[in-house]
């Protein structure tokens, strides 16, 4: 997904929750790494509930929350209803600082190098524990053969 406008280059990792109504109750999004934006709290990441709540449907999956909902946030921040209130406030009165400040925040906390390693490093523990347990399998079918 490539995102024009100042989050372009910005890569992030987002946490979604499913509540026990879903899909007849929106999931919870929230970053997991910082973004400057009026509807995202910045210490939590928490997207404002409103925003996904207004656009909603039970015909909606987790593709469109990526692909419709989350470009759309980013597109286009609504700064009257924020979580992010400075930011909200910076966007209002000086869109140009406020772009920078996006773009300086995605400089530092979504670089695509930075969220890439996350996953590599988990992965490797993951093939590290498949081979375990493929050694543990080739030891117990060892054992049992006469």
């Amino acid at each position: 997904m490539d995102i024009a406008g100042p989050y372009h280059g910005g890569v992030w990792r987002i946490k979604v929750e499913l509540p026990d109504a879903y899909p007849y109750r929106s999931p919870s999004i929230g970053f997991v790494n910082k973004i400057y934006h009026p509807n995202v709290d910045e210490m939590s990441g928490s997207v404002c509930l409103d925003v996904i709540n207004q656009t909603w449907s039970p015909m909606f999956d987790l593709v469109n929350v990526f692909e419709v909902f989350i470009p759309q946030l980013l597109l286009y921040p609504n700064p009257s209803d924020p979580l992010n209130g400075e930011a909200a406030a910076l966007m209002m009165r000086d869109k140009p600082a406020y772009e920078l400040r996006v773009k300086e925040y995605c400089e530092k906390y979504a670089k695509p190098e930075d969220i890439g390693a996350a996953p590599e490093e988990n992965s490797s523990d993951e093939e590290l524990s498949e081979d375990e347990y493929e050694s543990l399998d080739d030891e117990m079918a060892g054992q049992a053969d006469p």
